[in-house]
């Protein structure tokens, strides 16, 4: 029972500053496991620790807590850390930190510490003076290593119209805002609801065209941004040097000496709205700088904004794994709450396979591992849920069979180990810039045209457009036109000569229809899934969740239309978006 005990009280949770200065007071050495109240602690380490604890059975000098640094004061330093940290208090003073989960150097740190605090009791040797390692203050070493994401941060609430996308000015403007200095956190594609448009620009409610401008809000796509700057001043970059005296550049005059660089500062933004003034671009984004009313915008914009940090990561199942136990793969990653965005069988090349594991080329088995990975098909998933990146990779595990069986038991890779290969069978991106890549690279985007049809009521849209970000297409361009028949035959030219083609024209002469350009990998089968058999009665039947079961009436009005393969996409996007400037500039032939 005792050892039972032991076990549940591995390790004590300190979450308030009165408790931090309490553990402070242990005698011996204590592992402090630092977490982010979003995240959680590390889970991948508690084996070892548990098993460190059990076979050094060393209570009363070896100690372990995790402390959550939302709560702990003397932590602010380490919030918004996405990675592992871990410090080693001896006897109240902090003496080691190790950023990451690496199993080794943890192991041997404590087993160390643990003999030195072993052998100072038996008098054996002199306590070391160990170099403290100070968490506050300006000359604190974890203060200066912390990253800038740890400053406090003051948010900004921009919409760029929809002149601005109409035009090709969005990825202009928001490369501007970047490139003064500040963060875009979040952004998203989306029509405002008249509530929205009335909330964001009360302040111009009394102006006559308002109604006038509350209809075209609501008509078209706006990019609605969440944008950062740092309450205090960052270091700076090189190339972000710029000279105090800008606004009147002179050349130096022949033998005058070069301005000392320490003269050169970063021209520092205040104010979002004040630079887009300065740089003439206000006429095309608004922007809400008042706290109140930020917070209340990130709300009803980005409601898991606060609360969750979504991520996306690729992930890997290897050809043997793949091929013999994929489903209970893809039942722990289900249950560990990951969404699974989407996946696809993928045979790798060898130069693809040689990227992929580049991490094992030194190794004298890594021709067999390429072999391994060129054998097959392998699963190619990304997956999402809020610090994506990390939780993979702890599920995981290390690279390696032999480390993960020492240190990480629990972990995917020892569970999963096959004999043929030393290697983990499951696959994980590094970094946020290498999911993406990743991503891009295995999921290409594709475009495809969809049309929400007169008879879908405003508040239909609404839902319709809901599904549409749920199932993971990015809105590219859309317009609000009545589909005359010059318009509709550059989308139904394929039903053109058709009998029943005329009762087409005629209900989609009741109205104005909405015409997007959707984009996702895969674009043109998802939506084609998500709206559902042509006829609502048949959707009502086959997919009761579709597009079309829920919000058609019949055969001609069923709410939505979408291209049936790739030539009757682009075919399509040309003629109808012909005169529109593509935002995306690195497909523009998709456009």
């Amino acid at each position: 029972m005792a050892g039972k005990k032991r076990e549940i009280q591995l390790q004590t949770v300190i979450n308030s500053q009165s408790l931090w200065d309490e553990m402070l007071q242990n005698k011996g050495l204590t592992v402090i496991d630092v977490y982010q109240a979003w995240c959680g602690p590390c889970k991948a380490m508690q084996t070892l620790f548990r098993k460190l604890k059990n076979e050094l059975n060393e209570d009363e000098i070896l100690h372990f807590v995790v402390a959550e640094a939302d709560s702990v004061a003397a932590l602010q330093p380490f919030r918004d850390n996405c990675e592992p940290i871990f410090l080693f208090s001896v006897n109240g003073k902090i003496v080691s930190k190790i950023e990451g989960a690496n199993a080794p150097l943890v192991n041997k740190t404590i087993i160390n510490l643990v003999n030195d605090e072993k052998k100072i009791a038996a008098g054996e040797i002199v306590r070391p003076q160990y170099h403290e390692i100070g968490l506050v203050g300006s000359n604190a070493e974890v203060g200066r290593s912390a990253s800038k994401d740890t400053f406090d941060r003051i948010y900004s609430i921009a919409i760029i119209k929809p002149e601005a996308r109409n035009t090709g000015k969005t990825m202009e403007i928001k490369e501007n805002i970047v490139n003064a200095g500040f963060v875009i956190e979040a952004e998203d594609n989306r029509v405002l609801t008249e509530n929205q448009v009335r909330e964001f620009y009360s302040q111009m409610a009394e102006q006559p065209d308002f109604e006038e401008f509350v209809s075209l809000m609501t008509h078209s796509l706006s990019c609605v941004l969440v944008v950062s700057r740092s309450s205090e001043q960052l270091p700076l970059l090189e190339e972000e040097i710029v000279s105090k005296s800008e606004t009147e550049p002179q050349e130096p005059s022949e033998g005058q000496p070069e301005m000392d660089p320490s003269s050169l500062v970063k021209k520092k933004w205040d104010s979002l709205e004040e630079y887009l003034v300065k740089e003439n671009m206000h006429q095309f984004c608004d922007v809400e700088e008042d706290v109140d009313n930020v917070n209340k915008f990130i709300d009803i914009f980005f409601p898991d904004f606060k609360n969750k940090k979504l991520e996306k990561t690729l992930a890997f199942l290897r050809p043997d794994l793949f091929q013999e136990k994929k489903e209970e793969v893809l039942n722990i990653i289900k249950n560990e709450g990951f969404h699974i965005l989407m996946q696809r069988p993928v045979v790798l090349s060898e130069e693809e396979a040689r990227t992929l594991c580049k991490e094992y080329e030194n190794e004298n088995y890594f021709d067999k591992v390429i072999e391994n990975m060129t054998s097959g098909p392998s699963l190619a998933l990304v997956l999402v849920r809020e610090n994506c990146l990390r939780h993979w990779k702890e599920l995981i595990g290390p690279s390696t069979v032999g480390e993960a069986k020492q240190y990480f038991t629990d972990s995917l890779c020892a569970q999963f180990a096959m004999e043929n290969l030393p290697i983990n069978q499951l696959y994980g991106s590094d970094s946020p810039e290498a999911a993406e890549r990743e991503i891009q690279y295995f999921f290409p985007p594709q475009n495809t045209l969809a049309v929400i049809k007169p008879q879908a009521t405003h508040a239909q849209r609404e839902m319709i457009f809901s599904r549409i970000k749920e199932a993971g297409f990015e809105i590219i361009q859309m317009k609000e036109i009545l589909l005359t028949k010059e318009h509709a035959d550059k989308i139904y030219y394929k039903i053109a000569q058709k009998d029943f083609y005329n009762s087409v024209l005629e209900v989609l002469s009741e109205g104005p229809s909405l015409v997007m350009i959707l984009s996702k990998w895969n674009a043109i089968a998802d939506w084609r899934r998500l709206m559902g058999p042509t006829d609502p009665s048949e959707a009502k039947f086959l997919s009761p969740n579709s597009l079309r079961a829920q919000f058609g009436t019949n055969l001609l009005r069923n709410a939505v239309h979408g291209s049936s393969n790739a030539t009757e996409a682009m075919q399509s996007i040309n003629n109808i978006f012909e005169e529109a400037v593509p935002e995306n500039p690195e497909n523009p032939e998709e456009n």
